[in-house]
């Protein structure tokens, strides 16, 4: 059963930095795509950044190109999202989400899947970013 547990979510200032961090169990296949996707209250939810398992191919949204960066612990299964110059409207419950496939994932296949979703998503964590 795949399980994923985010956490490192809270109040930050704007300017401000957070960690992210996402530890993923319960699914075998080398090959996987893992990533963060965010939800603002009344808003859809928005994909924000992906990464392969295999080598490392990454996607960001415009919005947090720059700012955000995601990396990820083979050893531990464990992907993080380092989040600085964080703004008010990244304000946001983030999911972290994965989709186990059995190949090598393109730079394209990891773009599309952090726009259209995974298969697997955990409970979330909120961000808040407020003077």
């Amino acid at each position: 059963q795949v399980q994923l547990v985010e956490s490192g979510g809270g109040l930050v200032q704007p300017g401000g930095s957070l960690r992210l961090s996402c530890a993923a169990s319960g699914f075998t296949l080398d090959y996987y795509a893992i990533g963060w996707f965010r939800q603002a209250p009344g808003k859809e939810r928005e994909g924000v950044s992906c990464i392969s398992s295999s080598d490392g191919s990454t996607y960001y949204a415009d919005s947090v190109k720059g700012r955000f960066t995601i990396s990820r612990d083979n050893a531990k299964n464990t992907v993080y999202l380092q989040m600085n110059s964080l703004k008010p409207e990244d304000t946001a419950v983030y999911y972290c989400a994965t989709a186990p496939v059995g190949h090598r994932l393109t730079q394209r296949e990891i773009a599309t899947m952090c726009i259209v979703g995974m298969d697997y998503w955990g409970k979330g964590t909120l961000v808040t970013v407020s003077s």
